[in-house]
C-alpha cells in the first residue's frame, strides 16, 4: 500500500486542481448576477463585432455611490469576472492611464458608473439596495461614447 500512496495523493492532487471553479461564495453572490446581466447586455449588442475574441475591452475603475456600501475594487472583479467568462468574448484587461494615448481599433474602454436608485428597501426578512449601473464604451483614446446602457435593479444587504 504504501508504495502507491504517492501516486495516489498525486492523482487526487490533479484532479482536485482539473476541477470546475466554484460559483462564488452569499457575499459575492448579487454582484455576481450583476456583472453577469452587465456583461450580456455589453456582449450583445453592436459596436463590439461579434464574435468579440479579437477585441480588448480596457476596463476602467468603476465609480461606486458609497450609499451602496461597495468598495470599486469588488465592483471592477465582479464585472471582470463575468467578461470573461462570456464563451468568445474579448480580451479583458484593467484601465490604466498609460493606456489614454492611441489604441488599435480592437481596443475598448468601458466605464461604469454604479448609483444607489432610490432609498433602501425595507423587507420582513431582508433589506434590498435600489441602483442603477451605467455603461459607457468608447474606442480606446478616443472621449466620446460609441454605445451607452442602464441597468436597474435591486441588491440584497445582507448578500454583500
Amino acid at each position: 500500500m504504501k508504495p502507491h500512496l504517492p501516486l495516489l495523493l498525486a492523482t487526487l492532487l490533479l484532479a482536485g486542481c482539473a476541477a470546475a471553479p466554484e460559483q462564488p461564495t452569499t457575499l459575492r453572490q448579487a454582484l455576481f448576477g450583476l456583472g453577469e446581466r452587465a456583461a450580456e447586455r455589453l456582449t450583445a449588442t453592436p459596436p463590439l463585432p461579434s464574435p468579440a475574441v479579437d477585441q480588448v475591452l480596457l476596463l476602467a475603475r468603476p465609480e461606486v455611490d458609497p450609499r451602496l456600501g461597495l468598495g470599486d475594487e469588488r465592483v471592477l472583479e465582479s464585472l471582470t469576472r463575468a467578461l470573461l467568462a462570456v464563451s468568445d468574448g474579448p480580451q479583458v484587461l484593467e484601465w490604466r492611464d498609460a493606456m489614454a494615448e492611441g489604441g488599435g481599433d480592437n481596443q475598448w474602454r468601458l466605464d461604469s458608473r454604479l448609483e444607489a436608485d432610490g432609498p433602501r428597501l425595507q423587507l420582513s426578512d431582508r433589506e434590498l439596495l435600489p441602483y442603477r449601473l451605467s455603461l459607457e464604451l468608447r474606442r480606446a483614446g478616443n472621449g466620446e461614447p460609441e454605445w451607452r446602457s442602464e441597468i436597474s435593479g435591486a441588491l440584497d444587504a445582507t448578500a454583500l
